[in-house]
């Protein structure tokens, strides 16, 4: 049944939004971990697809730590692409397992940019935390370091002549960022972050997340044949453009 609500805060990168209802006693959703999916697994997108009423779509999970550029600053990592479409009705729905757990929150915006026919939504795993800052802070801080990055496989490490298989690849770095200050340059491969090694980019991605603004952090990288260290003082992200 419709309810009146009052917005408490947004989070313009990921579409997010806290919103306060008044009224009590109201059943909850249960909320499931996203990490526990697989390629293949069946999900339902539930939303008031195009204003016709409740709707529901299942499909399946087609990928997962899906990387996507939603602005020419701004990226958003570890996504969840579902075969099952998301019009504008469902965005900021629940994406659901078949046992009936939030392991998702879907987003038009995030379709907008992607494949055509293919749904998006951000993970539990990042959109419970994201959604615990709005309601505790009224706004999300996030450690930012200045890079745009790929994965390294075989494909990048042919395409670049990489001395290494594996890490997180710069493909561009903003101009004063801490990366930049560090003696990043695009190119380079990030190998580890501070006591984590790095084997792909939502693992660092991760570990920057879980770091603390103004935290100075110990990079390893490879220029060419050589291994190096640097250090990185993290600052707050930029505000989407």
């Amino acid at each position: 049944f419709p309810v009146d609500s009052n917005t408490v805060a947004t989070d313009p990168l990921t579409d997010l939004a806290v919103l306060k209802i008044d009224a009590e006693n109201l059943p909850a959703a249960t909320i499931g971990d996203s990490l526990k999916l697989r390629v293949g697994d069946w999900v339902v997108v539930i939303g008031n697809s195009l204003g016709l009423g409740i709707t529901a779509k299942e499909g399946i999970i087609s990928r997962l730590e899906v990387t996507m550029a939603v602005s020419s600053e701004q990226t958003l990592y570890d996504l969840l692409e579902t075969s099952a479409a998301v019009n504008p009705g469902n965005s900021g729905g629940p994406l659901v397992n078949m046992v009936g757990e939030v392991i998702g929150i879907t987003s038009a915006k995030i379709a907008a940019t992607g494949v055509e026919g293919m749904g998006y939504a951000i993970s539990s795993r990042e959109a419970v935390p994201t959604i615990q800052q709005l309601i505790n802070a009224g706004y999300v801080v996030r450690p930012w370091l200045g890079l745009s990055l790929y994965t390294v496989d075989q494909s990048v490490v042919l395409s670049y002549d990489l001395a290494v298989d594996e890490g997180a690849f710069i493909v561009y770095l903003a101009s004063g960022s801490p990366a930049d200050k560090a003696g990043l340059i695009a190119g380079d491969v990030i190998t580890r972050f501070e006591d984590q090694d790095i084997t792909e980019v939502n693992q660092l991605i991760r570990a920057i997340h879980s770091s603390q603004v103004g935290q100075r952090v110990e990079i390893t990288f490879w220029r060419g044949e050589t291994e190096n260290t640097t250090y990185a003082t993290l600052v707050e992200s930029p505000p989407p453009s």
